[in-house]
C-alpha cells in the first residue's frame, strides 16, 4: 500500500515537474521574442535615423556656400560705395558681376530645393530678393540718372515728367522703380520689338549662351536646341515655345500669352491671364502674378528627345504643379494660380509640322 502511495506521489512530482518545465520553457520563449522585438526596433529606429542623417549634411553643406556667397555679394556692395571706378563703362562692368554672382545663388537654391525644407527655400529666396533691392539701390547712386537724360532739342519737354523719367527716346535711363534685376543688362541676340510674326531660332551648333525675347505683340516664337539663359519682357498675346534651357528662365510683364517651355529653374513676375506648359528641376516661381494656369510639357520638334537628355530634363519631374508663389505666405492654396484642366490643355505640340517663320539672330 505505501509502495502504491509512494508511486503516485513520484508520478504526480514528475507530472508537476513537467508542468512546471513547460511553463519556464515558455516563459523563456516569450522573454527571447520580446527582446528580439526590442532589438529589431532598435536597429530600425538606429537605420530610420541613419537614413536621414545625410540630409542634414546636405542642407547644412547648402547653408554655409550660400551664406558665403551672400555675404561676398553684401561685401562687394558695401565696398563699391566706397571706392567704386569712376568709368561708366566700369562701373556697368562692376554692376553687371554683382548681378551674375546674384544669379548664380539664385540658380544654387533651384539646384538645392530637392533636399531643402520650403522654409529654407523661402528664407533663401527672400535673402536673394533683398540682394536684389540692395543693388537695385546701389545701381541708382553709381549711375545717377542725370547722367543718362537725353537731350533733343526738337522734342518737346514734359513739365510734368521727372528729369530721370525713362523714356521710349532714352532706352539707357534707368529707373530705380521699375528695375527687376531678374533681368542682368546684357546685349543678347533675341528678338525685339515685333508684332504679328513667326519668330524662329534654333541653336544647336551656335555659341549663343543667352537669349532675350522682348516687347512682342501677338507673335509665335519658336526656340529649339538648347541654351543657357533665357530671358522673356514684355508679351501680350503671344505664343512661346522652347526646347530646354539648362540655367534659368526669366519672365517680366506677360499677358494673355501661352508658353511652353522646360528649364532648370523658371521665375515669373507680374504675369496676368497666362498658360504655362512646364517641365522644371526646381519649384517655379511666381510674383505679382494672378490669373496663370500650369500644366506639363508638350513640347514636340525633331531632336526634342536628345535635347532634353543633353540638359538632364528628359524626366518628368512634376514641378510644373509645385508652384511657389514668391508674394502668398498664407499656409492655403495661393489663388493666383491653378492647375490646368485636362479638357483644356494641348495633348501636343508639333513645331516641325508648323511652316513660315523668321530666323533669328
Amino acid at each position: 500500500m505505501e509502495n502504491e502511495e509512494a508511486r503516485s506521489t513520484s508520478i504526480s512530482s514528475q507530472a508537476l515537474g513537467s508542468t512546471l518545465h513547460k511553463k519556464h520553457l515558455s516563459m523563456l520563449e516569450r522573454l527571447s521574442n520580446r527582446e528580439q522585438i526590442r532589438l529589431d526596433n532598435s536597429l530600425a529606429r538606429r537605420s530610420d535615423s541613419d537614413s536621414h542623417s545625410n540630409l542634414p549634411s546636405s542642407s547644412t553643406a547648402f547653408l554655409s556656400r550660400f551664406s558665403d556667397s551672400k555675404r561676398s555679394i553684401e561685401s562687394r556692395i558695401a565696398q563699391s560705395r566706397l571706392d567704386h571706378p569712376t568709368d561708366p563703362s566700369q562701373v556697368r562692368s562692376l554692376l553687371d558681376n554683382i548681378s551674375a554672382s546674384i544669379s548664380d545663388l539664385e540658380k544654387l537654391v533651384a539646384e538645392s530645393s530637392y533636399f531643402l525644407p520650403s522654409y529654407e527655400v523661402r528664407s533663401s529666396l527672400k535673402t536673394i530678393s533683398d540682394l536684389k533691392q540692395a543693388l537695385e539701390t546701389l545701381n541708382s547712386e553709381l549711375i545717377p540718372r542725370k547722367k543718362f537724360t537725353f537731350k533733343n532739342k526738337s522734342a518737346k519737354k514734359d513739365p510734368t515728367a521727372e528729369p530721370n523719367e525713362t523714356t521710349p527716346e532714352n532706352p539707357e535711363s534707368v529707373s530705380t522703380k521699375h528695375v527687376n534685376l531678374s533681368f542682368p543688362v546684357r546685349d543678347s541676340p533675341g528678338f525685339r520689338n515685333k508684332k504679328g510674326e513667326i519668330l524662329v531660332m534654333n541653336f544647336k551648333g551656335s555659341d549663343i549662351g543667352e537669349f532675350t525675347v522682348s516687347d512682342l505683340d501677338s507673335c509665335e516664337v519658336r526656340l529649339t536646341g538648347s541654351v543657357r539663359a533665357l530671358f522673356i519682357h514684355r508679351l501680350s498675346n503671344c505664343r512661346v515655345y522652347v526646347g530646354p534651357v539648362t540655367g534659368s528662365i526669366l519672365i517680366d510683364e506677360a499677358d494673355g500669352c501661352v508658353f511652353v517651355m522646360a528649364s532648370h529653374q523658371i521665375r515669373i513676375h507680374n504675369a496676368k491671364g497666362c498658360d504655362f506648359y512646364l517641365r522644371v528641376r526646381s519649384r517655379p516661381i511666381i510674383e505679382d502674378t494672378s490669373g496663370v494656369r500650369f500644366a506639363p510639357y508638350c513640347l514636340n520638334y525633331e531632336g526634342v528627345e536628345e535635347d532634353l537628355r543633353g540638359a538632364s530634363l528628359d524626366e518628368e519631374t512634376g514641378n510644373w504643379a509645385n508652384v511657389d508663389d514668391f508674394r502668398w505666405l498664407r499656409a492655403v492654396q495661393s489663388p493666383n494660380w491653378s492647375v490646368l484642366p485636362e479638357n483644356e490643355r494641348y495633348e501636343v505640340v508639333n513645331i516641325s509640322t508648323l511652316g513660315g517663320g523668321t530666323d533669328g539672330n
